[in-house]
């Protein structure tokens, strides 16, 4: 078992710690009524097993379809008047099921209900549990790119059990190490080399043992949770977990969201790394080592035939982390330590930079 303490919550990572949900909700909202928020692939596996935790009066199952495309405004207001209809108010409490979409969603729901509800993440999905879940940020997409709606809405506690993971297809295990290679990167060479050997047996469900995947969440956990607490609201350092994000944020866009997120943050990734190489910014190993890794994990290094860099440009030019019209990245400067850049941990670079790495 792990604990992980943030300012305003904890983080559990245990094997069997879907069965906890109940206790550990009730402690950390002292909510009326709950409103359980999942996803038709999740529903069936895991958010029965959560209500029965919580208890069946008073609480509702709200089931969305799978998918990055329900992230969006039209499912957020379907889902705030559900509750409303159902007489949730001010006492009431979500609890999100599921992987990054659902908490996402769940969590704009909860900061914009009634003007602000608590609520609880239980992930599902590595990616989520290693990321998505920890951190406060909720967002909805738009058609004009990715998570540009939402607020910061810091849950109450987070509850994630690797058991959880044995249902998860391979294609989305291989897509949520995406972000513990970013977190190795960003943080910690000793975590990226760790976990980039520890990749058969990761990938192996047979051989997967529950410890080596529970230092992993934990690592990951504890290496975001730390530059949290230093800048919950992004306004500097938080900046460096966009690393492979503002490309990776563009590809998922461009395809129509038919490719995996740590899919494109993987690309996204390589792609970043090469620019900071070209730019003088990181050491001449940094983006062959960043390569090494998502190739060793089985994730995309280039982009998809026909993603044309043109769109791809016009996506960035939408994407929040813009500033005075120039493309800002998170960039390392080696593995395991970013570019400050000019104080705010992100870098502006010429967009003839940008195509230039992209075409290549």
């Amino acid at each position: 078992m792990h604990s992980i303490s943030l300012p305003t919550y904890d983080v559990l990572v245990q094997h069997g710690a879907l069965e906890r949900v109940g206790d550990i909700a009730r402690a950390a909202t002292r909510a009326h009524r709950y409103a359980v928020i999942t996803d038709s692939n999740v529903a069936r596996n895991h958010a029965e097993r959560v209500v029965e935790s919580l208890g069946s009066v008073g609480t509702r199952t709200f089931t969305v379809p799978a998918g990055e495309a329900s992230k969006n405004r039209e499912t957020w207001a379907r889902l705030t008047d559900e509750m409303l209809e159902s007489g949730y108010g001010r006492d009431a409490a979500i609890v999100a099921v599921g992987g990054g979409v659902v908490g996402d969603l769940a969590g704009f729901v909860a900061a914009t209900f009634m003007r602000g509800i608590k609520y609880v993440q239980v992930p599902t999905s590595l990616i989520a549990m290693i990321d998505a879940s920890v951190g406060g940020k909720t967002a909805v997409d738009t058609p004009r790119g990715k998570n540009l709606v939402g607020a910061f809405h810091q849950p109450a506690a987070v509850i994630a059990d690797p058991a959880a993971l044995a249902t998860l297809p391979a294609p989305h295990f291989r897509a949520g190490l995406a972000e513990a290679v970013k977190h190795g990167v960003v943080a910690d060479a000793m975590y990226l080399e760790r976990t980039v050997a520890d990749v058969p047996s990761l990938l192996d469900l047979a051989a997967r043992r529950a410890d080596t995947m529970e230092v992993l969440i934990a690592r990951s956990i504890e290496i975001k949770a730390e530059i949290v607490r230093r800048d919950e609201r992004e306004h500097g350092l938080r900046q460096v977990l966009n690393f492979g994000h503002t490309i990776g944020h563009a590809v998922e866009a461009a395809s129509g969201y038919t490719l995996l997120h740590g899919e494109c943050v993987a690309m996204g990734m390589v792609y970043e790394a090469t620019m900071a190489v070209k730019m003088g910014i990181a050491s001449s190993g940094t983006a062959r080592d960043v390569r090494r890794a998502v190739e060793r994990i089985g994730l995309p290094t280039a982009l998809p035939q026909g993603l044309a860099v043109d769109r791809l440009i016009a996506v960035m030019r939408s994407d929040k982390k813009m500033r005075s019209g120039a493309l800002r990245f998170a960039l390392p400067r080696e593995i395991g330590a970013m570019a400050s850049g000019d104080g705010t941990w992100s870098v502006p670079v010429d967009e003839s930079v940008v195509r230039g790495v992209l075409a290549s």
